[in-house]
């Protein structure tokens, strides 16, 4: 992992100071800090001390995320593992879709997860909005399905090299559940069993489990903002595009240079229309000129051989050679 990351090894289980990000999460409390002291601008990845039993036994591993549609605020994706032999303590505890839950039941169900530390462990990633947009933007674009496969691939990477004995994985699809399985079952070819499908959160009690630790971490990963910006109003609404407080929101919060506080995905097209309402347009330079023709020959990309008074062929040089005084060497 690197340097946005953060495992946690047994030496780090220290208690924190009032100053210091706490280096253990043992209840939903801990996340305020965690992500109130954090970088926003960068990903961050919070991992679990394995339970020794995790490491003897084969586990199931659930996968699934929270905050994926918000125009607002990090996308937060989480896994959760635990023994075969212990499916029946995540049904004791409550584990389900963490969309059918109240935001107090999921809280308590996170808090019993995190008491059960010697028999569950879970991570989560923290992909920051800034890290989303540009994705999307950059000339080689990522889309927000790439990203959360990316994120997925690596939590359960992070948590076989950290000594899990995953025997099963499963899922919630982003995309079409066949292709994406496929593609888990190429880069996890030792995984006996891998399952990705639709509502896997609300059928399988190790995908919910993964679901509260998304959705508890990301309600708190937004109470705990550490904006940057000044004279930022808190009162966003839920975050969604079609919020109308929320739209609001984004109209009252925005530059006409410099655009919206790193707390908005810009890629949105909620935020893209605001931007092009109320900002300054900018002028980029015409390249158009030097762009080659959409007809070109073969031959454009050939030089003619020309011969000296020796019927040997000369070959013209580059412009960039002749212009810097280079020339051909056989020793060094």
């Amino acid at each position: 992992m690197d340097d946005n990351e953060m495992n946690i090894s047994q030496e780090e289980l220290t208690s924190s100071t009032n100053n210091e990000i706490p280096k253990r999460i043992t209840c939903r409390q801990d996340f305020t800090k965690y992500f109130g002291k954090s970088d926003n601008s960068v990903n961050k990845i919070y991992q679990t001390e394995v339970p020794q039993i995790c490491k003897d036994e084969p586990c199931q591993l659930g996968v699934d995320e929270a905050g994926r549609g918000p125009v607002l605020g990090p996308m937060l994706y989480g896994i959760a593992y635990a023994p075969i032999s212990k499916k029946q303590l995540l049904v004791d505890l409550g584990c389900a879709d963490s969309k059918t839950l109240t935001e107090e039941q999921r809280d308590g169900i996170f808090d019993e997860i995190c008491n059960k530390s010697n028999e569950i462990g879970w991570a989560i990633e923290a992909i920051s909005p800034n890290i989303i947009s540009n994705s999307m933007y950059r000339r080689c674009k990522t889309s927000l399905n790439a990203v959360s496969m990316n994120s997925a691939i690596d939590l359960i990477k992070g948590a076989i090299d950290a000594g899990v004995n995953v025997a099963e994985i499963y899922v919630d699809t982003v995309g079409k559940p066949e292709k994406y399985q496929k593609m888990l079952k190429s880069v996890f070819p030792e995984i006996a069993k891998i399952v990705v499908a639709k509502k896997a959160d609300s059928t399988y009690p190790i995908v919910s489990a993964a679901s509260i630790c998304a959705k508890v971490s990301r309600d708190h990963a937004l109470r705990a903002w550490n904006f940057l910006e000044p004279d930022i109003q808190k009162e966003y609404g839920s975050g969604y595009p079609n919020d109308p407080v929320t739209k609001q929101w984004l109209s009252d919060h925005i530059d006409p240079i410099f655009g919206f506080p790193q707390f908005v995905r810009f890629s949105w097209s909620t935020a893209e229309t605001i931007l092009d309402e109320k900002a300054v347009d900018i002028e980029w330079e015409d390249v158009e000129a030097t762009q080659p023709s959409k007809n070109q020959k073969i031959s454009m990309f050939f030089t003619k051989t020309t011969f000296n008074g020796n019927g040997e062929p000369q070959r013209k040089k580059h412009n960039f050679f002749t212009d810097r005084c280079l020339s051909n060497t056989i020793t060094l």
